[in-house]
């Protein structure tokens, strides 16, 4: 089946550009004008990417980035916000709200192409490797249904931080240095911050326990066998 493409942006020019170049290359692409148009429509159709402006009016690419992954239907759909500013804090902000690329303005085709292609590609390779449950402990890693078990207890992950403790799960005792904790979860062609990381296993802990992750100052971060 044709993957579908979600574009939610304020500007006409540009959502007219976008649908042009992403239609070209095979993809179903769907609009939206602003945020809660966004949100409605991507409940409707189900996306499996979202193109989202951060400069909306109103309500603005993180909030609606943020509703969006609220929603459990919606809570592991791939989303890259598109933005003109190129501050590390605009991007940090993206990322923590649960983004997993950017893509600075103004819009090369090209780059846009290729930058969805990996994002599918990424997606797609980190569903294939997900083939067997994990149980460390108390904790069961339910690869199929990005769902972790804890005391008989289903919690559901956004797929970045099911990625990451996937990762740490997978070498208990194992020190992840940061470069390979970025490289593994987010891709080569992303960059992010250490402070992403940290948020993200904040998160973490707070769902899944302080105790089972800990952090090797300087270094990166390992998981506990408890």
């Amino acid at each position: 089946m044709k993957k579908t493409v979600l574009i939610i942006d304020d500007e006409p020019d540009i959502r007219v550009l976008l649908k042009y170049n992403i239609e070209k290359e095979g993809f179903v692409v769907v609009e939206a004008s602003n945020g809660p148009e966004g949100i409605e429509v991507a409940q409707k159709v189900s996306p499996d990417l979202i193109l989202l402006d951060v400069m909306m009016p109103g309500m603005d690419g993180i909030e609606t980035c943020e509703k969006i992954k609220s929603i459990p239907a919606l809570e592991n759909t791939i989303i890259c916000f598109l933005t003109a500013r190129g501050e590390d804090y605009s991007q940090l902000a993206g990322f923590e709200a649960g983004a997993d690329d950017y893509i600075v303005k103004p819009i090369k085709p090209k780059i846009l192409i290729s930058k969805i292609v990996a994002l599918f590609r990424r997606v797609d390779s980190s569903t294939a490797s997900l083939q067997q449950d994990d149980v460390i402990g108390s904790l069961t890693l339910d690869r199929e249904k990005y769902v972790v078990i804890k005391n008989d207890e289903a919690l559901t992950l956004p797929r970045k931080e099911f990625e990451l403790l996937s990762l740490l799960m997978s070498k208990p005792g194992k020190v992840f240095k940061r470069d390979e904790i970025m490289n593994r979860v987010w891709g080569t062609d992303v960059i992010v911050g250490d402070r992403t990381i940290d948020v993200h296993v904040r998160k973490l802990r707070k769902k899944i326990g302080d105790e089972f992750i800990e952090t090797i100052k300087g270094v990166g971060y390992k998981f506990v066998n408890v």
